[in-house]
């Protein structure tokens, strides 16, 4: 079992930064593909990006596609998202995700989660 902790979040204008952290502890990250996930309020948790294993492969949501980066260190046992050019669409809560398979972008397809953190872009 992997257990994951989100951090990062926060309020940020418009055009702004953040990075969000991902910690993983109780088994090695490399065994992971490692997803991010948002969800606003009123809305169904989507997809935001994907790394598989050594990072080599990436997945990016077609409304997160060039300003946000998801990467990863397994020697710290973290993944990291970098988003950029925040937009006020963008305020969601944030979750870490892991799957031991390289999966589509469907929340089911994760099987270990994170608590979440906050992102609140204003404008």
């Amino acid at each position: 079992q992997v257990q994951l902790v989100e951090s990062g979040g926060g309020l940020v204008q418009g055009g702004g930064s953040l990075r969000l952290s991902c910690a993983a502890s109780g088994r090695a990250l490399s065994s992971y593909v490692m997803g991010w996930f948002r969800q606003a309020p009123g809305k169904e948790r989507e997809f935001v990006a994907a790394i598989s294993w050594g990072g080599s492969s990436t997945d990016y949501a077609d409304s997160v596609q060039g300003r946000f980066t998801i990467s990863r260190d397994n020697a710290r046992n973290t993944v990291y998202l970098q988003m950029n050019s925040l937009k006020p669409e963008d305020t969601a809560v944030y979750y870490c995700a892991a799957s031991n398979r390289w999966v589509g972008r469907a929340v089911a397809d994760y099987n270990r989660w994170g608590q979440g953190t906050q992102v609140t872009v204003s404008s």
